[in-house]
């Protein structure tokens, strides 16, 4: 059994296996540094820097602007905020305007997303061109009248396009960057001159055919055959509802009868056109799937605009400015300093209840330290992630939880030295017990994390991902620093042998001998070697030499005779008996000379 330990037991490899896991994270991190975007420091929330406040007020196509309608305004824009990557921004509404304050300094992308708030819509394209103005050839001497009005058979009917529309397609210039504003209120059931969102193609588009608040969800992902194998190609994939099917289908039958670029369909945002693909086929179950020279990005951008594109209202950019920290550096000050005032508190207590134990505790926190601190530098580079104050709250929080998972190590340690155990066998039966404890409270941690950062908006959510974060830490760092440098500490005279500062000494623990069985007793230390033979024995848990045996119920002059055989379990009884009345008659002894020595 003791060979087997042995072999399980290699703390310098955990040790430099953590070692290697802490340089790579930060090698990464300072290559970012030299080649892409990522920073020595993390990146602050709103509270913390400041950042871009846009004031939208809305524009109610039909009826009244209600505070329902506001509120569900808020959830999409949400979500869209959050889905573009960037964490810890604030949506509020304030009477009858939406406020988005976005920290730091956000990409156009981003801000244009926040701006344009206008219904998603589906039209069908009529004609489309190069995005630069047409000259005219012959120009009209005398002013044309007014073209009557047409009434079109389909939506795909050319006979819409009128020589006013004609005229203000060829005049409409895309590379100009005022024409790509968006943020038109167009008439659903007219013709549309416009541009492609990105200045490169310009359009005729016939009257509304589906409305945006009809998609019921839009994905992206790698397209597959009918037989399941990947194409490799990156896709965006539609689902419409019961209304939105119904006229997805209708649209698709009429249009794959037309030529190009009759068959294909315009996707509206803003007034804009983000997509325009082509009908292949006719769609009956309001499922399409559009391809094309997709890329991961365009494809993930396209679903996105698809599913949040539809606003229940427009909105118009009322004012967009720069702010600064709601907070500042003033309340992250004072964040730290209580964090500071933590940690000394809980370093205070561990060297007085441990002594040199407690310099254990002060190494694990500063490694949890070590690895939030990288993670964190690492989310803010990857995911764009912001440290906010709620998010310092979290850390603060970390402390307590990992120091507790020291705690309940070290008093299962003391638990078995108390049992007569050597520091060597304690440490392993003490990390088996309290593992298992340690587990189940980070589990409960983790999972309360959880639920509080998917329920909750706003701060909070940063609170609970700094909780669930440092709890994965604490875990690694019990793992694979803590139980691994008590195996190596055990192994050094100054604990193994329980000096009085190493807070493992067994008297000031309140040691009582343990029957080993056989008629033996083990007792913690060496300081009995002396006094009693020490016999080795393969069944025993304690590596040989480590604790003191003594045989029990044999003379100094028949030990040696009395190693030999073996005892039955009433001898082993009577021997367990013997040993604890001879401890209690020693006990005696030294108790009544105190007293002759005070007399004296």
């Amino acid at each position: 059994m003791a060979t087997s330990n042995t072999r399980r037991a290699r703390p310098v490899r955990t040790l430099v296996i953590l070692a290697l896991l802490i340089v790579a994270l930060f090698a990464s991190i300072f290559a970012g540094t030299k080649w892409s975007d990522a920073s020595t420091t993390p990146g602050l929330a709103l509270d913390l820097e400041g950042g871009t406040q846009i004031i939208l007020t809305p524009i109610a196509s039909e009826g009244q602007v209600t505070d329902e309608t506001i509120q569900q305004a808020i959830n999409v824009i949400r979500q869209r905020v959050d889905s573009s990557g960037v964490t810890e921004a604030e949506i509020t509404s304030q009477g009858k305007n939406i406020v988005v304050g976005l920290p730091g300094t956000p990409s156009d992308e981003t801000l244009d997303l926040v701006r344009k708030s206008a219904q998603m819509r589906f039209r069908p394209v009529l004609t489309y061109g190069a995005p630069t103005p047409v000259a005219s050839e012959t120009p009209a001497e005398e002013p044309t009248e007014p073209t009557a009005p047409v009434t079109p058979t389909s939506p795909s009917d050319l006979a819409q396009i009128t020589p006013e529309i004609q005229a203000q397609f060829d005049a409409l210039d895309c590379t100009d960057p005022k024409n790509l504003t968006g943020g038109n209120t167009d008439d659903a059931d007219a013709p549309l001159v416009t541009c492609a969102d990105d200045g490169t193609v310009k359009y005729i588009l016939g009257p509304v055919e589906i409305e945006g608040t009809e998609i019921a969800n839009a994905s992206s992902g790698l397209g597959t055959t009918a037989q399941g194998v990947s194409t490799g190609q990156w896709v965006v994939n539609i689902e419409f509802n019961a209304e939105g099917t119904k006229a997805f289908r209708d649209t698709t039958t009429r249009l794959v009868a037309l030529p190009a670029p009759q068959n294909a369909f315009a996707m509206v945002l803003d007034g804009l056109v983000i997509s325009a693909p082509t009908a292949n086929v006719a769609i009956q179950d309001g499922k399409a799937e559009i391809s094309g020279n997709f890329t991961r990005e365009s494809a993930a951008l396209l679903a996105n605009q698809l599913n949040f594109g539809s606003l229940p209202l427009t909105f118009e950019v009322q004012s967009e400015q720069q702010i600064s920290a709601t907070l500042g550096s003033e309340q992250l000050e004072k964040g730290l300093i209580a964090g500071a005032i933590g940690l000394l508190l809980v370093v205070i207590y561990s060297l007085f209840q441990y002594r040199a134990l407690g310099l254990v505790t002060v190494a694990s926190l500063g490694i949890a330290a070590v690895l939030t601190f990288g993670v964190i530098l690492l989310l803010s580079w990857t995911i764009g992630y912001r440290l906010s104050l709620p998010g310092v709250a979290g850390i603060i929080v970390a402390i307590g939880i990992t120091a507790d998972s020291f705690i309940v190590y070290f008093e299962r340690i003391r638990d078995e030295l108390r049992d007569g155990r050597t520091l060597n066998s304690a440490v392993e039966k003490g990390w088996d017990r309290a593992r298992r404890t340690i587990l189940a409270s980070d589990a409960v941690n983790f999972l309360a994390a959880v639920v509080l950062y998917f329920l909750a908006v706003g701060g909070v959510r940063g609170f609970a991902f700094t909780l669930g974060l440092t709890t994965l830490i604490d875990l690694i760092v019990v793992f694979m620093f803590t139980h691994p440098v008590m195996q190596l500490l055990a192994r050094t005279k100054f604990f193994a042998n329980g000096h009085p500062a190493s807070g493992l000494d067994p008297r000031r623990l309140g040691a009582n001998p343990r029957y080993a069985g056989r008629g033996r007793v083990a007792r913690a230390g060496a300081a009995d070697t002396q006094d009693a033979p020490v016999t080795a024995d393969a069944s025993s848990d304690e590596p040989f030499g480590s604790p003191t045996r003594e045989k029990v119920g044999a003379s100094v002059g028949t030990a040696a005779a009395g190693e030999g055989t073996r005892q039955t379990i009433a001898e082993r009884r009577a021997a367990a008996r013997r040993a604890a009345e001879s401890d209690a008659t020693t006990t005696d002894s030294s108790t009544e000379g105190d007293k002759n020595e005070e007399n004296l």
